[in-house]
Order: structure tokens, then C-alpha cells, then sequence
């Protein structure tokens, strides 16, 4: 009984399915009036009166043989579909069909191969489409011989052809053709590609693979007036062939970062493209005035305003927005020669000092220590400089068409890395010289409480892990450096890179505080006759605030304005942003130098003993041994460590004759 109800239920399931299921599986028959053969061939042998389309979907045929519709002279249409099984198309299987005008085959999966010749003499055809099938090569349209005006031949989603060849559609001879070759798998465009054609319009579009099309790809061929190129990977246009298009549509075009000479687009009215900074190469492009083509006179008796003759008007978009204006890097000339001043003297300076302070015989202490940590943050600054210069006068007059390429290149990454490390290194370390200054000066007395250099060096090892991370943050996606052309982290967009640069700058006001705070105790400390601070300590304590307040003063400015930006509420244009780039924001790294070492007695001491081992300067590298030597002298011995008398005798013939020798020395130098 069991087994009898399974099979009852089995049967009543069957006689419920549609009806249409079986045939969408198996093959539907074929339609009236062809027939398929045993073979797996199709046959639709004519003529057949009153029937004018044609619509074959689920063949089970393998092969559309040549001849296959001879005789259907009445047909218009011929639409073949949904037809899996199906894997080849013979030559001439669409021939001498006098009144066809549109052949579609789509969602053929498995057509794998149609034959050179397959589409001969068919003089009334208007729109050919072949799209979703497995072929492998461009189908040969050569022989068609359409007669209509306007032609349209639509080849998309056919992901295994590779490439357009030379000649591809030669033998096309209609006045205008409409070429919609979109969602292949073309990889290249091959040199004459559309010869002999009169292209109205090349839709190139999500082909997501081509990278290349050769520069004679419209040698021999009239237009196209419009051209899409949407959604490719194409790198370059052609240069030979641009004069015709109108209407230019390239969104999505990521890799296309460099257009041809904007003298190429002659007739260019309308261009859709993917960076806003390529529309500022169309800027002031001069138009066609088509009202000069007729005299005066003859424009005078007309009653109607004909629009082709007024001058026409490009229109571009995106159109370039706050962050990159159509300007170059440094957008006025005096920023240009300044920049270069600002950042030679930045490296030389810093490299100056960096290569006396670690090459001089004398201890290496901690302010000499975070000297050289300031030092190199500084000459990192004039890296950054360097770099921003050197694309300036690259893309000079031309910027539009390098921006892209430099702004989402390594070369902006590494400048900006450079500036944001630069920045916030410098920030940290006068922070600590600050503070250094503040605790010598306070426990002066208290040698046990001195900094020492192994204090010294982890918080040194600190401030760069601290800047190196800053610096690599928008290099993984919080914030960006390719927003603008100066490569600083501008992109306030995400509610986390907001966070990103408000941090940054809350972060420099505190240092700020905590300098001119540490300052004003300093200064008091000084005051105070109780605290035998030394006057070493004073000076030098002097000459830093001179030294951090010309910093801060510099970046005051930059900090204002860039809170203003982060909050969203810019109070000056990037155009003028450079302006502080250049007169502020680094000229602390061009000063630092002379102000802390250069112009200092102790540096110019270790200057002339450096060049004297090479044989330069050797008078002045003397007098500034015997200014230490009397010195020394002056000081005598200290505590339990007495002199004899036969070392105090030597000592005081050493002595006198140091002062001959500075007197000597004077004189000659």
C-alpha cells in the first residue's frame, strides 16, 4: 500500500508541472516553417507567405547551417535566443535575404564559432546584435553590403573576444554606422581598426579589460562623433582621429589619468569624464563660430535664429572643485621662486648641522643630542618641499594632466608621509627641549636629578613612533594625501578622519601650552635670586625661547585655519592655503638651523676643527683651541685634585704662551 501511494503521489506531481518546464529543459520543437534534422542542423526553407518574423528560442541544434533561411524573403526579423545547445553559425547561413533588417542572437552561451561570410547581401539590414555568446573572435561584417542610412551594429557581453583587428569592419559603406561594442572582453584595439567606416557613434564602454588602443585605431575611418569609453582601463587616447568627436564620455575611466593636447579635440562640445581636473584642460579651448562661414549681409535678411550659428559652448564635467582649482601646484609665480629658496636652505642648513654635531670630537650631551633629532625633522620638511617643487616646475602650464597621476601616485604619498612626520617630529621634540631646558634649569643643583642621555633616548624613540604612525594613517585610509596637489592630509570627509586631523592639531595647541608654560617658570626661576641656576643654563634657556616661540608664531596661523577647515568651515580657499604653505608652514625649518646652531659660538668652534682636518681654516680652527685652552686655564684645578708644582709651572708657560699665540692669530685672520 506504501509503495502504491509514492507512485500515486509521484504521478500527480508530473501532471502538475507547467507545461512550459519541459520544453525550457528539453528543447522546445522547432518553430513553423523549420525543422531541426537528426544531424543537429536547422532548416527554415521558404518562401513562406504573411510571415515576416522569425523568433527561435531553446533549439536543440547544434549548427546553423549555410542556406539555413533561403527563401524567407518576406522575413524581417530573425531573432535566435535562449539556445544553449546551439555552438556554431556556418558561412552564408544568412545570405541573399532581400528584406531583413534586424538580426538579433543572444544568451548563446555555447556558440563558440561563427564562420567568416556567415551575414552576406543583406542590403536592407539596419541592426545587427550578437551579444552573450562564447564566440572567440570578432564575427566578419564585412560582407553585409547593407544599403540603409544609419546602421547599427551592437556586439556586447561576448567575454571571450579579445581583440578588435585591423579592418574589423571594412566593406561597411552605410553613411553613418552605430558601433555598440560594450561588455566584451577586449584587451586591445588594434591600428586601423575601423577603417573604411563612417562612424556616428563607438560605444567601447565596461569592456573592463582594455588597456590598449592603438594611436592609428581611426586611421581610414571618418568620426566617431561620439565616443564612450566608460568603465575601461584604457591608459591613453589615440592622437590621430580626435578632431571629430563631439561628445566625448569617459566615467570610470580610472586609469585614463592623461588626456592628448587639448588642440586635438577641435570639435569637442560635450565631455563626461572621471577626474574634474581633466575639464580644466577644455577651459578657454576656443570654439567654432559657425556664423563666419555665411557674410553679414546674408545673416541680415534671415527671419529665424538658426542655434548652429551662434559659437558653441563646451560643456565639461566634473567640474573642478575647491581642492583642485585649475591652477597649478604653486599657483603664483613668487611662491615659485620662493618655495626653491625655503627648501635649499632647509636641507642645506640641517644638513650642515646634522654632519658638524655627529662628527665633533666633543661629548655627544642631551641638548646636542635632540639638536640633531630636531634637525632631521626639519631636513625631512625641506624633503617635502623639494618634491613639491620639483612637480611644480615639471607640470608647469600643464598640471591638469599630470594631477591625476601625481596626486594618486607614490610620489604624493611620500611627500605627504614626509610633511605629516616632519610636522609632528618637530612639534614633540621642541616640546622636550622645552621641558629638558625647564628641569635642568630648576634642579640645577640637584645633579642627581640631571637628564641624562639614557633618559634621553627613549623618549626621543617615542616621539618617532608617535610620528611615524601619525604620518602612515592616512596612507591605510584615515583621511588622504592625494586631495590636493600639496599632498596634505585634507580629506575631512569621514567622521574619522575629521577625528584624524582635529587630533593632530588639539595635539600641537597643547604642546604650544605646555612650552609657553615651562617658559614663564623659567623665567621666574631666573628671577629668583635663591635658585643658583648656572649662566649657561640662562642663556641657553634664552636663546630656546627665541628659537620655539618663532616656531610657534610661524604655526600659528597654519593651526587656525586648518581647525577652521576640519570643522567644515573653511576660512580661505586652497589656492590660498599655499600661500601659508610656503610663507609659514615651513620656514621654521629653514630658520631653525641658523637660529640654534649656525649663529652660535660653540658651532662655529666645531666648524672650523672639522675643516681643519681636511687643511682649510687652520688659523681660525687655532684660535678657538687656545680660547678653550685659556679657559681651562681661568679655571684652574677643582677640588682634591691640586696640581704640583713642577705641572703648575708648566701649566702657567702653557698658558702665557696661549695668549701670544690668540694675539698671533687675531692678526693673521
Amino acid at each position: 500500500m506504501r509503495r502504491r501511494s509514492l507512485a500515486l503521489q509521484l504521478l500527480l506531481a508530473l501532471l502538475l508541472l507547467p507545461p512550459s518546464l519541459p520544453q525550457a529543459l528539453l528543447g522546445a520543437p522547432c518553430p513553423e516553417p523549420c525543422s531541426c534534422r537528426p544531424d543537429g542542423a536547422l532548416r527554415c526553407p521558404g518562401p513562406r507567405a504573411g510571415l515576416s518574423r522569425l523568433s527561435l528560442t531553446y533549439l536543440p541544434i547544434k549548427v546553423i547551417p549555410s542556406q539555413a533561411f533561403r527563401g524567407l524573403n518576406e522575413v524581417v526579423k530573425i531573432e535566435i535566443s535562449q539556445s544553449d545547445s546551439l555552438e556554431k553559425i556556418e558561412a552564408n547561413a544568412f545570405d541573399n535575404l532581400l528584406n531583413l533588417s534586424e538580426i538579433l542572437i543572444q544568451n548563446t552561451k555555447n556558440l563558440v564559432y561563427i564562420e567568416p561570410g556567415a551575414f552576406t547581401n543583406l542590403p536592407r539590414l539596419k541592426y545587427l546584435s550578437i551579444c552573450n555568446t562564447g564566440i572567440r573572435k570578432l564575427p566578419d561584417v564585412t560582407k553585409i553590403f547593407s544599403s540603409e542610412f544609419n546602421f547599427i551594429l551592437e556586439i556586447c557581453d561576448n567575454l571571450h573576444i579579445t581583440t578588435v583587428p585591423a579592418n574589423a569592419f571594412q566593406g561597411m559603406n552605410n553613411e553613418s554606422i552605430t558601433l555598440k561594442l560594450y561588455g566584451n572582453g577586449f584587451e586591445e584595439i588594434q591600428s586601423h581598426a575601423f577603417n573604411g567606416t563612417t562612424l556616428i557613434s563607438l560605444e567601447l564602454k565596461e569592456n573592463a579589460h582594455l588597456k590598449k588602443m592603438h594611436n592609428d585605431a581611426f586611421r581610414g575611418a571618418r568620426g566617431p562623433s561620439i565616443l564612450d569609453i566608460s568603465s575601461t582601463k584604457l591608459q591613453a587616447l589615440p592622437s590621430y582621429g580626435l578632431e571629430s568627436i563631439q561628445t566625448l564620455i569617459a566615467t570610470s575611466s580610472y586609469s585614463l589619468k592623461k588626456l592628448p593636447s587639448r588642440e586635438k579635440f577641435t570639435n569637442l562640445l560635450d565631455a563626461t569624464l572621471t577626474y574634474p581636473s581633466h575639464c580644466c584642460a577644455f577651459r578657454n579651448l576656443p570654439t567654432k563660430d559657425y556664423s563666419a562661414i555665411f557674410a553679414e549681409s546674408e545673416l541680415s535678411d534671415w527671419d529665424y535664429d538658426y542655434g548652429f550659428c551662434s559659437p558653441k559652448t563646451l560643456q565639461c564635467a566634473p567640474e573642478p572643485d575647491a581642492f583642485n582649482p585649475c591652477e597649478d601646484i604653486m599657483g603664483y609665480d613668487f611662491l615659485r621662486v620662493l618655495i626653491w629658496l625655503i627648501n635649499i636652505l632647509a636641507i642645506m642648513g640641517n644638513v650642515t648641522v646634522l654632519f658638524v654635531l655627529l662628527t665633533s670630537h666633543y661629548k655627544l650631551t642631551v641638548p646636542r643630542f635632540l639638536m640633531c633629532n630636531l634637525s632631521f625633522a626639519d631636513f625631512c620638511m625641506g624633503l617635502y618641499l623639494l618634491l613639491i617643487a620639483s612637480v611644480d616646475a615639471q607640470t608647469k602650464g600643464q598640471y591638469y594632466n599630470h594631477a591625476i597621476d601625481w596626486q594618486t601616485g607614490n610620489g604624493c604619498s611620500v611627500a605627504g608621509f614626509f610633511t605629516v612626520f616632519a610636522s609632528e617630529l618637530s612639534v614633540y621634540t621642541l616640546t622636550v627641549i622645552t621641558l629638558e631646558r625647564w628641569h635642568t634649569i630648576t634642579y640645577a643643583i640637584q645633579l642627581d636629578q640631571k637628564l641624562r642621555l639614557r633618559h634621553a633616548i627613549p623618549i626621543m624613540l617615542g616621539g618617532w613612533l608617535f610620528s611615524t604612525l601619525i604620518a602612515m594613517l592616512p596612507l591605510v585610509g584615515v583621511s588622504s594625501y592625494m586631495k590636493v596637489s600639496i599632498c596634505l592630509p585634507m580629506d575631512v570627509e569621514t567622521t574619522l578622519s575629521q577625528v584624524y586631523i582635529l587630533t593632530i592639531l588639539i595635539l600641537n595647541v597643547v604642546a604650544f601650552i605646555i612650552i609657553c608654560a615651562c617658559y614663564i617658570k623659567i623665567y621666574f626661576a631666573v628671577q629668583n635670586p635663591e635658585l643658583m641656576a648656572t649662566n649657561k643654563d640662562t642663556k641657553i634657556a634664552k636663546k630656546m625661547a627665541v628659537l620655539i616661540f618663532t616656531d610657534f608664531t610661524c604655526m600659528a596661523p597654519i593651526s587656525f585655519f586648518a581647525i577652521s577647515a576640519a570643522l567644515k568651515v573653511p576660512l580661505i580657499t586652497v589656492t590660498n592655503s599655499k600661500v601659508l604653505l610656503v610663507l609659514f608652514y615651513p620656514v621654521n625649518s629653514c630658520a631653525n638651523p641658523f637660529l640654534y646652531a649656525i649663529f652660535t659660538k660653540a658651532f662655529r668652534r666645531d666648524f672650523f676643527l672639522l675643516l681643519s682636518k681636511s687643511g682649510c681654516c687652520k688659523h681660525q680652527a687655532e684660535l678657538y683651541r687656545r680660547k678653550d685652552f685659556s679657559a681651562y686655564c681661568k679655571n684652574g684645578f677643582t677640588g682634591s685634585n691640586k696640581p704640583s708644582r713642577s705641572t703648575l709651572k708648566l701649566t702657567t708657560l702653557q698658558c702665557q704662551y696661549s695668549t701670544v699665540m690668540d694675539k698671533t692669530c687675531y692678526k693673521d685672520c
